[in-house]
């Protein structure tokens, strides 16, 4: 439950600034990319559609029409990553098999630059 309020709660913080914050807005203006941010059993997740400074997202881990997937060992681990303050925490977790990227690894990269940006 935590980890799909998060995934919402991302997902509105996305689009509130793609609208105001103008580092972000100029980011993802040219980017088409579909994010998926799922636990491995596919119970939950969101994806994040990004089409050339818009954003939209639907709900659910069992999308396949995605560029890039951040799969998560389970819900609760995903949450506390994304959660965590320090900033190799998805890094060490991806070393420790926590979290496995399935499709092209450069949105992942080029996602989090954007999250930079953000938070």
């Amino acid at each position: 439950m935590r980890f799909s309020m998060l995934l919402f709660v991302l997902d509105l913080i996305l689009k509130r600034a793609a609208k105001k914050n103008d580092a972000f807005k100029k980011y993802i203006s040219k980017a088409k990319a579909r994010l998926l941010i799922k636990t491995k059993d596919g119970q939950r997740g969101r994806m994040l559609i990004f089409d050339k400074g818009k954003i939209s997202s639907r709900s659910g881990g069992r999308h396949q029409d995605f560029d890039v997937a951040l799969v998560w060992k389970d819900a609760a681990t995903g949450f506390s990553v994304m959660t965590d303050k320090n900033k190799d925490a998805s890094f060490n977790a991806a070393a420790e098999g926590k979290l496995h990227v399935e499709g092209m690894g450069v949105y992942a990269q080029w996602f989090e630059d954007g999250l930079k940006l953000v938070v």
